[in-house]
């Protein structure tokens, strides 16, 4: 079966670190190249550059959500296996119980 263990959780949030460092370093360095009227680009050239930036960034953002989303589904649907299997175990274990209390009842008497 499938193994219900921390891999996705850590999978999952250590993804995020890497997209949460990568977006705020990204806006503060437009900012600055938007400031300095000086700089190499145009105008034009400065507000197509952060466009192009900010689709990348949401495009690699909405492919780590899908890939965040297929991992907690197949996580879940892990967790409802085992469930089942448990359950099914502890039915087992409940009528052997039983099966034994009353062997042991009647012994008694």
């Amino acid at each position: 079966g499938c193994v219900c263990g921390d891999q996705p959780v850590l999978s999952a949030t250590g993804d995020m670190p890497a997209y949460q460092i990568r977006s705020p370093s990204g806006l503060p360095q437009a900012v600055v190249m938007a400031a300095s009227p000086g700089a190499m680009h145009s105008p034009q050239q400065q507000t197509e550059e952060a466009t192009r930036k900010r689709e990348v960034r949401l495009m690699k953002n909405r492919e780590a959500a899908r890939e965040c989303r297929r991992k907690k589904k197949e996580y879940v649907k892990c967790l409802e296996n085992r469930v089942a299997v448990l359950e099914n175990q502890n039915k087992t274990l409940i009528e052997e119980l039983k099966a034994l209390k009353d062997i042991y009842c009647h012994k008694a008497e």
